[in-house]
C-alpha cells in the first residue's frame, strides 16, 4: 500500500482541454498535453484542409483567460472543408475521440513520393526520438512523433494523443518555414486512418511505427502514394506499398 510520501513519486501525464475557433465558430476541442499549442493549431488546420501553407492563416490569437485560440482563414477554405461531407466517427485512438473522417476517394491519387531510409538508419532515428522523450522518461505514458528528412530529426513533439503529436510536428515545420512535402514521419503508436490522412494531406513520403498500420490506413496510403513501415524497430520491419500487396520485409526499406 502506498504511503503519504509516495504521492510525489506516482507517475501521471498531463491532460487538459484546449479549444480552437475558426472564423468565430467552434471547430475542435482537443484533450491534449498543453505545450507546443501553436504548432498543434497550425498542424490541425493544415491536416483538416483549412490551410495549405502558413500564408493561408490570416491570424492565430490565443485567449488571454482560457486555453484556447481563435484562427482566421479564408471563408472559401471553410466552405471547401464543409463541402467534404466528412463522416463523424469515433477514432481508433486513446479513448472516445470523435473525428471527421473524409472519404479516401477525396484524396488525389499520387505516385509514391520516395522511399524510407535503410532500416538501420530508421532504427537510429527512432532511438533519437525516444532519447528526446522527456515526458516519456518521466511518466512512461505519452506518444511521440517526429518529422525527418531520412538523415536527422527536424521536428519532435510529445502528446497524450498520437494524432495531436503528429499535428504538432507538421505545424512546427510550417511555422519554421519548412514544407513537409516529401519528408518522413515517425510515430510511436499504430498508424490509423486519421494519421494516414494527415500524412497524405501533408505530402509526406512515408510513415513508420514500431506498431502496425490499420487496413484503412493502407487503403488511404496506397491512394496517396505514402509508404507505410510497420514494426520498424524490430528485426523484421514490414513495408506496405499498397492496400492489397503483402508486407515486404528485409534489411532495407529501399528496393
Amino acid at each position: 500500500m502506498s504511503g503519504p510520501d509516495d504521492a510525489d513519486r506516482l507517475a501521471a501525464v498531463e491532460e487538459t482541454p484546449v479549444w480552437l475557433e475558426v472564423n468565430r465558430k467552434p471547430a475542435v476541442t482537443w484533450m491534449c498535453t498543453p505545450d507546443q499549442l501553436e504548432q498543434l493549431c497550425v498542424g490541425w488546420l493544415h491536416g483538416e484542409g483549412y490551410i495549405r501553407s502558413l500564408q493561408d492563416l490570416r491570424a492565430l490569437r490565443p485567449c488571454a483567460t482560457d486555453l484556447g485560440f481563435w484562427a482566421e482563414v479564408a471563408e472559401e477554405a471553410v466552405a471547401l472543408v464543409a463541402a467534404d461531407e466528412r463522416r463523424r466517427v469515433l477514432a481508433s485512438g486513446c479513448g472516445a475521440v470523435s473525428v471527421a473522417l473524409a472519404d479516401p476517394a477525396s484524396l488525389p491519387a499520387r505516385a509514391p513520393r520516395g522511399d524510407p531510409p535503410p532500416f538501420a538508419v530508421m532504427r537510429a532515428l527512432f532511438k533519437e526520438m525516444f532519447h528526446r522523450g522527456v515526458r516519456y522518461d518521466e511518466t512512461g505514458g505519452i506518444h511521440a512523433a517526429a518529422l525527418t528528412d531520412g538523415a536527422a530529426l527536424l521536428e519532435h513533439a510529445e502528446d497524450i494523443g498520437r494524432h495531436n503529436a503528429v499535428d504538432k510536428v507538421i505545424g512546427g515545420a510550417l511555422l519554421h518555414g519548412r514544407d513537409p512535402d516529401g519528408l518522413g514521419l515517425l510515430v510511436t503508436g499504430r498508424i490509423s486512418a486519421e494519421l494516414a490522412f494527415k500524412a497524405a494531406r501533408a505530402g509526406l513520403a512515408w510513415v513508420a511505427t514500431p506498431s502496425v498500420p490499420s487496413t484503412l490506413a493502407q487503403v488511404i496510403a496506397a491512394r496517396a502514394g505514402v509508404v507505410l513501415v510497420g514494426r520498424a524497430v524490430s528485426g523484421a520491419p514490414q513495408v506496405h506499398r499498397g492496400a492489397t500487396a503483402p508486407p515486404v520485409g528485409g534489411g532495407s526499406a529501399r528496393p
